[in-house]
């Protein structure tokens, strides 16, 4: 990789295929772990030239992406395609450049894109994954990966050698980002080592991966495409607060401030009524929060499914990563609630205590990381969390 004299990125025809990044783990396939996702950094499989890559972009199965210091405002959403790179689309499509490298505003309803400051170099049977931070989903900031000659968002084809782009909408609220802000985690991938449905009901036998009504051997039937979450309406732990429900004018939220802002400013509190139920206003954009508790083994990550047209006509949990360890009781968690960032569409959509909303799809990891959620290691906002809006605001439960 060589810098020219206008400061991009060319990416030369380095051979790293032939080196075996897990030849020392477990399992030949699964998520890449911290450990190994250091290695690639130190590698210079996933670099960056304008600052070093720090520890603390290293997550426990993911690395945290950063933003660069120019966005594009565009005028429309696009995929690149097969032949196209995205600095093509964004001429085509670019109304105007913004400098993030003292803060700027992103608009409500607009749609920017913004080069990160790492790039990547994978080898062969290596592919990436893309999902926005926990906090950034739950302000409702639409956030998605693209690369070049992407036919997908927050997917990264195996040997892909490139430039790493984020698509950014913010939905609900105006928006300060600048350079550095991390809006993205990245995870890597060996193989293709989806779980089925026998295997996550033989890890729930041994680990209990939630913690519902049901009894256990009730629940691992119920265990298909995924492990099933509902939503909690019932307002038995949460003195009847049952969710948040987005006010559609406020203020600016700055995306790198942490326990800033009062959140009766930016949020109206929703109560639990006597039929235990919630009428979804289009459009509208909800935080609620799971019946059960969720536990992530210290070798298994979780992605909770986006959207499924079955459970409904809404969407919940942009965001829908659980870093290992997330919820496990040997790191503080006891179980985590699943807090659900949830929009109906075009119609009024009632939601019923205990509705199943959404599955959760667990994946072995290639071994165990050196760190994991709720450790001494890391800064974890999220573990054993209830009912709870993102780090931005202060005094909410």
């Amino acid at each position: 990789m060589i810098k020219d004299s206008e400061d991009k990125y060319l990416f030369d025809d380095k051979n790293i295929e032939d080196k075996d990044f897990t030849n020392s783990s477990t399992f030949p396939t699964g998520v890449l772990p911290s450990q190994t996702l250091r290695e690639l950094i130190n590698e210079k499989v996933i670099f960056s030239l304008d600052n070093q890559i720090e520890e603390s972009q290293i997550q426990p199965a993911s690395i945290d992406l950063r933003l660069g210091r120019y966005a594009y405002r565009v005028r429309a959403s696009f995929l690149p395609g097969e032949g196209f790179s995205v600095m093509q689309k964004i001429d085509a499509l670019g109304m105007h450049k913004i400098d993030l490298k003292n803060g700027n505003v992103l608009e409500r309803g607009a749609v920017y894109i913004v080069p990160l400051q790492e790039s990547v170099v994978l080898p062969s049977r290596i592919s990436g994954i893309a999902n926005p931070k926990s906090s950034i989903g739950r302000v409702d900031v639409f956030t998605r990966l693209i690369t070049d000659k992407g036919v997908e968002f927050d997917r990264i084809t195996e040997g892909y050698k490139g430039f790493l782009y984020a698509e950014i909408s913010p939905r609900t609220f105006s928006v300060i980002v600048s350079k550095g802000t991390r809006l993205l985690q990245m995870r890597l991938r060996k193989g293709t080592p989806r779980p089925n449905d026998t295997a996550t009901r033989r890890l729930h036998e041994k680990v209990k991966l939630v913690e519902s009504k049901y009894s256990d051997k009730e629940f691992t039937k119920r265990i298909k495409n995924g492990v099933p979450i509902s939503v909690d309406l019932s307002g038995e732990k949460t003195n009847a607060i049952i969710g948040y429900k987005a006010k559609k004018y406020t203020s600016l939220i700055d995306l790198d401030k942490v326990n800033e802002y009062n959140f009766e400013n930016f949020w109206e509190k929703i109560f639990v009524n006597k039929d235990k139920n919630l009428i979804l206003d289009p459009y509208a954009f909800y935080i609620l929060v799971s019946k059960e508790s969720v536990t992530v083994p210290p070798d298994y990550a979780a992605e909770m499914e986006a959207f499924n047209p079955l459970h409904g006509e809404f969407r919940v949990h942009y965001a829908g990563f659980f870093d290992p360890g997330f919820g496990h009781h040997s790191l503080g968690g006891k179980g985590s609630k699943a807090v659900l960032e949830v929009r109906s569409y075009e119609l009024p959509f009632t939601l019923e205590d205990g509705q199943i909303v959404c599955r959760i799809i667990y994946e072995r990891l290639t071994e165990n990381p050196d760190k994991s959620y709720g450790s001494e290691k890391l800064n974890s906002n999220y573990q054993a969390q209830n009912l709870k809006l993102s780090k931005h605001f202060k005094n909410n439960i």
